[in-house]
C-alpha cells in the first residue's frame, strides 16, 4: 500500500518555521502599505486574500503610483503564474481520493515555501496535512501584516529594511538540507541558480520579466530532473499511513 502523511498536527509542525519567517516579511508589507496611505484594514485584507509576497509588493507599488486595474491584473498574472505550476506539481503528491474542493483549498494556500516543503516529502500527502502546513504560514502572514501596519511609524528605517531579507534566509533553510541529501536536488538548485542569473545578467534574455523567468527556470530545471532522474518508487514509502 502506498504510504502517505495526512495528520494535521504534522502539517502544523512543518509549517511553524515558514510562519515565523512570514511574520517578518509581511510586517514590512504592512509598514509600506500604511506609510503609502492605505488603512490598516486594507493592508490586512490584501494579505489575507493574496498570500504572495512578490505579487503584493508589486501590486502595492502600482496602487500607490496610480496604476490602472489592467496594469495591476497583468502584473499579478505574470508574477504569480508560477503558482499554477506549483499547484499542479503538489497535486501529484496528494494521496488518492482528494476531491476538487480540497484541491482548490490547497491551491489557494500554495506559496514558494509551502510548495518546497510539500514536494520534498518522501511520500504522498493528504488534505489534513496540507491544511495544517498552510495554517501557520497563513496566520503568520496575516498577523505580520497587521502588526506592521499598526506599528509602521514606530520602528526606525534600519530595522524595517533588515526585516525584508528574512524570507531569503528562511528559503535557504528549506532548500539546503534536501540538497545535501540528494544529488538530484542539488543539481536542480544549482542549475536554477545559474539559469536565473542568466536571466538577470545576459543581454536580451535579461528583458524577460521576473515572473516569466521564474516559470521558465522551474519548468526547465524541475522538468529535466523529473525526466533524467525520476524518484524511485521505493522512496515513496518513507512516511506513515495517514
Amino acid at each position: 500500500m502506498e504510504k502517505s502523511e495526512n495528520r494535521f498536527i504534522c502539517g502544523l509542525r512543518d509549517g511553524i518555521p515558514i510562519g515565523l519567517g512570514y511574520v517578518s516579511v509581511s510586517f514590512t508589507f504592512g509598514i509600506m502599505a500604511v506609510m503609502g496611505g492605505l488603512p490598516v484594514w486594507a493592508a490586512l485584507l490584501i494579505s489575507m486574500t493574496n498570500l504572495t509576497s512578490a505579487g503584493q509588493f508589486a501590486g502595492l507599488n502600482l496602487m500607490l503610483a496610480g496604476g490602472s486595474y489592467f496594469e495591476v491584473a497583468a502584473t499579478q498574472l505574470v508574477i504569480n503564474m508560477r503558482y499554477a505550476l506549483m499547484s499542479v506539481s503538489v497535486s501529484q503528491k496528494l494521496r488518492d481520493g482528494v476531491g476538487v474542493l480540497n484541491r482548490m483549498g490547497i491551491a489557494y494556500g500554495i506559496t514558494d515555501e509551502i510548495f518546497a516543503v510539500a514536494t520534498t516529502k518522501l511520500c504522498s500527502v493528504g488534505p489534513r496535512y496540507m491544511y495544517g502546513l498552510i495554517s501557520v504560514p497563513y496566520i503568520g502572514w496575516s498577523l505580520g501584516t497587521l502588526l506592521g501596519a499598526v506599528s509602521g511609524m514606530i520602528l526606525p528605517e534600519s530595522v524595517r529594511s533588515a526585516m525584508g531579507i528574512a524570507i531569503y534566509g528562511m528559503f535557504i533553510a528549506i532548500v539546503v538540507p534536501p540538497s545535501r541529501e540528494s544529488r538530484t536536488v542539488f543539481a536542480v538548485v544549482i542549475s536554477a541558480m545559474l539559469l536565473s542569473s542568466a536571466f538577470y545578467w545576459v543581454p536580451v534574455v535579461n528583458h524577460v520579466s521576473s515572473g516569466f523567468a521564474i516559470i521558465i527556470c522551474t519548468f526547465l530545471c524541475a522538468g529535466a530532473a523529473a525526466f533524467f532522474a525520476p524518484l524511485p518508487k521505493e522512496e515513496g514509502e518513507a512516511c506513515t499511513n495517514g
